[in-house]
């Protein structure tokens, strides 16, 4: 497995996996318009596109050569920064960590969160925010095994369809282990 970074010629592999993954795990909590209208905000080629050409956010692939395996974001500003209870002034948020369901428990999650958490170090970030749904209780273990915590229960909008989420927080300090 090689991680990279993201470039343009990634984005129709980045835009496929993204709104796969996302179909495959929550598709079914949705209308079929609901979910048509945010597949459309968050993974239309075009949308993707502007993250990798733009300055908020940061992508790493892992891949095997011949297909993509995952893919983690970083965006900042943090959406979720004014939101922190423990003061954190210059969060950055972890968008996305997606493997391919069929891919998964092969340590590719893991790898990109260990790039996730040194990349937000070594920007000199002071925590990694990020959101997970309520009843997603597999994603909630592996991010309490990477030190986040549950910090705050949010919203999180499908279209007009409104999920219970919950905000997760890790704090980071220089000098510290990922």
């Amino acid at each position: 497995m090689i991680l990279r970074p993201a470039t343009t010629a990634d984005v129709p592999a980045l835009a496929a996996l993204g709104r796969d993954s996302f179909v495959a795990a929550f598709g079914h909590l949705y209308s079929r318009e609901n979910l048509a209208a945010f597949l459309a905000a968050v993974y239309a080629e075009e949308v993707v596109r502007g993250e990798v050409e733009g300055e908020e956010c940061i992508h790493r692939l892992a891949d095997e050569g011949s297909r993509l395996l995952g893919y983690a974001k970083l965006r900042h500003p943090s959406s979720y920064a004014d939101q922190s209870p423990t003061g954190a002034r210059n969060p950055i948020a972890l968008g996305q960590l997606y493997t391919r369901p069929d891919a998964t428990g092969q340590g590719i999650g893991a790898a990109l969160m260990d790039w996730a958490i040194a990349e937000a170090r070594a920007r000199r970030h002071d925590a990694i925010q990020l959101s997970v749904w309520a009843e997603n209780l597999g994603a909630q273990r592996f991010y309490a095994r990477h030190g986040f915590a549950k910090v705050a229960e949010i919203d999180f909008w499908v279209g007009e369809h409104r999920d219970d989420e919950f905000l997760y927080e890790l704090p980071l300090h220089q000098g510290d282990g990922p």
